[in-house]
């Protein structure tokens, strides 16, 4: 008891702990923010990570288009339903069942 006591008399250890519980409890900045934080910086990044594979692969994709004519035919009959004057064009809707 008397050593719990003097532990408690040390003003400066009792200084440090109540710091400590301050800045991991009530602070702006506590211990809960902090990981909240942390969570949406790796959620952005994997975002950022995907997007950048995205960018990349649309950026191949255009530079295929622009240097391949056979390429380009293709992109514009799936896309934009484009065909030459003696052809006829069908497009096959799939219909969605209703629960």
């Amino acid at each position: 008891m008397k050593k719990i006591a003097s532990v408690l008399k040390n003003k400066y250890l009792l200084t440090v702990i109540i710091l400590t519980v301050w800045v991991i409890f009530f602070d702006k900045n506590d211990l809960k923010t902090q990981l909240e934080l942390r969570a949406e910086v790796e959620k952005l990044e994997e975002e950022r990570n995907y997007f950048a594979k995205e960018i990349n692969s649309i950026t191949s994709v255009i530079k295929e288009l622009y240097t391949n004519p056979k390429t380009l035919e293709k992109f514009a009959r799936e896309e934009y339903l484009m065909k030459r004057d003696n052809e006829d064009i069908f497009v096959i809707v799939e219909e969605q069942k209703e629960l």
